[in-house]
């Protein structure tokens, strides 16, 4: 009798000693789940304030910009790379002094071209915006490029001023001209005599029109009768391959039907 009387004492102080720990442990239990519960809100806060950040990087036009969407541009003349009958353009502003331009066609370009000018889905077009007040050997190497068309050679001096944007000296155009094959001659009278001036301030007055303010400024745009394109999508700045995708992905898509996919024929 003494010895069952023993053993209950034991277990009654066992359970005695160990009840505040299962106490314990189940208030850390319950606490535990709600540092999980407040990490879970503090997620979700965090990926809200990120789409809100998205979207406030994402490019919009500054206030007081011009919109250009849906705008039609004449590019009569232009020089032109790919299929001339493709159903998209490309049309970039730029220059050839302008560093970022210089890196767009270095890094972005190429890319451009294998996925959209060489499959046909888009052609290329070069119009030119030098920005005199920051780069003052902008518009003679505009010049000079069109100069080079003159000769059928705009893609080579093209490359080969974007190729060495630090010697765009008058003298030194000279010296890529013969560089790239062109007659020397020819070409310096071309240069003397600013024979393309006129075509280069209007290529600047129909991009202040459509809001260029900095180069390189791209627009994607359908292609129209005439030399003439209708813009859908403008670009701003050297973006990366990424950002023309996401564009051209966004214009190439199937128009939405609003008819329920066709069963599958068994």
């Amino acid at each position: 009798m003494n010895y069952k009387l023993s053993r209950i004492i034991l277990a009654a102080a066992l359970f005695a000693a160990t009840a505040p720990l299962f106490a314990q442990s189940n208030a850390d239990v319950e606490a535990l789940k709600k540092d999980v519960a407040s990490i879970k809100e503090t997620q979700q806060a965090i990926q809200k304030d990120i789409q809100e950040i998205k979207k406030l990087l994402t490019p919009r036009p500054a206030p007081g910009q011009v919109d250009p969407t849906n705008a039609v541009l004449d590019v009569t003349g232009a020089p032109v790379r790919g299929d001339k009958n493709a159903k998209y353009t490309i049309v970039e502003f730029s220059e050839f002094q302008c560093p970022f331009c210089g890196r767009h066609v270095h890094d972005t370009v190429p890319q451009l071209e294998n996925d959209y000018i060489k499959t046909g889905k888009a052609k290329y077009v070069f119009l030119d915006f030098p920005l005199e007040s920051i780069h003052k050997n902008a518009f003679k190497a505009a010049e000079a490029g069109n100069c080079a068309a003159e000769q059928g050679k705009f893609w080579e001096m093209h490359d080969r001023l974007f190729a060495n944007q630090q010697a765009l000296e008058p003298a030194q155009l000279t010296e890529h001209a013969k560089a790239v094959g062109l007659d020397a001659t020819k070409f310096q009278q071309c240069m003397d005599s600013d024979k393309y001036a006129a075509d280069i301030r209007k290529d600047i007055a129909e991009g202040s029109k459509l809001g260029v303010n900095g180069t390189p400024t791209t627009f994607i745009a359908l292609s129209q009768p005439n030399s003439k394109v209708k813009i859908l999508k403008a670009i701003r700045g050297a973006q990366g391959v990424a950002v023309f995708k996401e564009a051209f992905d966004e214009v190439l898509a199937p128009p939405a039907t609003g008819k329920a996919p066709a069963a599958a024929k068994e």
